[in-house]
């Protein structure tokens, strides 16, 4: 639940102000009586199932840069902080770098890469 909250949290939020949203606009004076209640099943399913595909596809990708991580290949990861050269850096299983809780880690970068903000060479 934890790293669902981790990898989701933001959309759960931007999910709870479209919810707000509609329930303003389906109230209002000029919208007919009953819309609320359908209104807010279809967005409410519609935004549980675009939330559901996302982590699906978060963690089927984060799977396969650890699978391809771990039998040598390069991996990219986006790199926000040196925003002066590269936006991206290369990652491979030479030593420097390991493979802690979905995390990238190496004793020469200050900061740790998330799995899910990598790819695939």
């Amino acid at each position: 639940m934890n790293e669902f909250l981790k990898l989701e949290g933001a959309y759960l939020f931007f999910a709870f102000v479209i919810l707000l949203i509609t329930v303003f606009v389906a109230t209002r004076p000029f919208i007919a009586k009953g819309s609320l209640k359908k209104a807010l099943i279809w967005v409410s399913l519609f935004l549980i199932c675009a939330i559901a595909l996302h982590y699906y596809v978060t963690k089927s990708r984060m799977e396969a840069v650890a699978t391809a991580y771990k039998s040598g290949k390069e991996v990219l990861c986006e790199n926000r902080i040196y925003t002066k050269g590269a936006n991206f850096i290369t990652i491979k299983d030479n030593g420097e770098w390991s493979l802690k809780n979905d995390y990238f880690v190496s004793p020469n970068f200050t900061r740790d890469f998330f799995l899910a903000r990598c790819i695939v060479k």
